[in-house]
């Protein structure tokens, strides 16, 4: 029940009733309902409404994300899509690109973005 229970938590974290949030997206507040007991799944549109409304991301929703907490597990917790965890993957492979990338992030993307333009 990852998804149901993920929309609930986003809803009451923005401080938004199911009703509410029904309004933003055009369901009822009995939809919402079902969509966070997953008896019932929005259809694509619907789901897309329910990202932009409660501003995350499709990869959260879906459970297609890890779950990063700081060395220290306190203070600090954010969770990263699966193509992010690639990205970093590949990235800590090349150390020197690393090394640069941890020294300089503003001008380590710039110079990417600069290569791929």
């Amino acid at each position: 029940m990852l998804i149901g229970r993920r929309i609930k938590e986003l809803r009451k974290n923005k401080g938004l009733s199911q009703e509410k949030l029904g309004k933003m997206i055009n369901v009822t507040k009995v939809s919402i309902s079902c969509y966070e007991n997953e008896t019932r799944s929005p259809d694509l549109e619907t789901f897309e409404l329910l990202v932009d409304a409660l501003d995350t991301t499709t990869d959260y929703l879906l459970g297609r994300d890890k779950l990063i907490v700081s060395e220290d597990k306190e203070g600090y917790k954010t969770y990263l899509s699966k193509e992010d965890l690639e990205i970093i993957k590949e990235i800590n492979k090349n150390k020197d690109l690393l090394k640069f990338l941890r020294e300089n992030p503003k001008r380590g993307v710039e110079y990417i973005v600069k290569k791929i333009d």
